[in-house]
């Protein structure tokens, strides 16, 4: 994935915070660096791409402590297909919440693993006052709303926030993150 947000948490956090990051694009995922093999399925036919790089951290790469995190589109992805018990929790940012279901936020709440979402204030489709609302099932959300910030996080302040709380829940000791790198 060419996001700037995961490029930049791929390239800092494994030698900042100890963190091993694994970032992939979905089936038909289209960006300046080509498309992704395979067609868009609105969610559904994802999950196989979810499931299969939940696999690969496990059995490939041994992790041990995985945390899923999600960023806008990737953030329904999260809630519907990284269900897998070995999953430590979610990490959701600027969540639209635009197929997630009730029934797939019930299912979280009664799981009862973390769920942190950072909600940027200016969010194109997500506020956090109307986060509240829609999260109001989970019962463990962290909400976190982020002042000033929009749905795509652009601005290195608004990176390093984003970075500083994927450090804070995955491995509190590394903070805080060194501002130049």
């Amino acid at each position: 994935m060419d996001s700037h947000i995961y490029k930049k948490a791929a390239n800092r956090l494994p030698a900042l915070a100890e963190i091993t990051v694994v970032r992939f694009n979905t089936r038909g995922t289209a960006s300046d660096q080509g498309k992704s093999e395979g067609e868009f399925g609105g969610g559904v036919t994802e999950r196989a791409d979810v499931v299969a790089a939940i696999e690969y951290c496990f059995n490939q790469l041994q992790i041990k402590e995985l945390w899923v995190v999600g960023w806008s589109f990737g953030t329904d992805l999260a809630f519907q297909h990284a269900t897998d018990a070995r999953v430590k929790g979610l990490i959701l940012l600027s969540p639209p919440l635009r197929t997630t279901t009730e029934e797939q936020l019930r299912f979280w709440s009664e799981d009862g693993r973390p769920v942190i979402a950072l909600i940027p204030e200016l969010d194109d489709y997500l506020k956090p006052d109307e986060a509240r609302l829609r999260f109001s099932a989970l019962k463990q959300l962290e909400l976190i709303a982020v002042a000033d910030a929009k749905h795509l996080w652009v601005g290195e302040p608004f990176v390093h926030r984003v970075l500083s709380e994927i450090v804070r829940i995955v491995n509190l000791g590394r903070l805080p993150l060194p501002t130049v790198y």
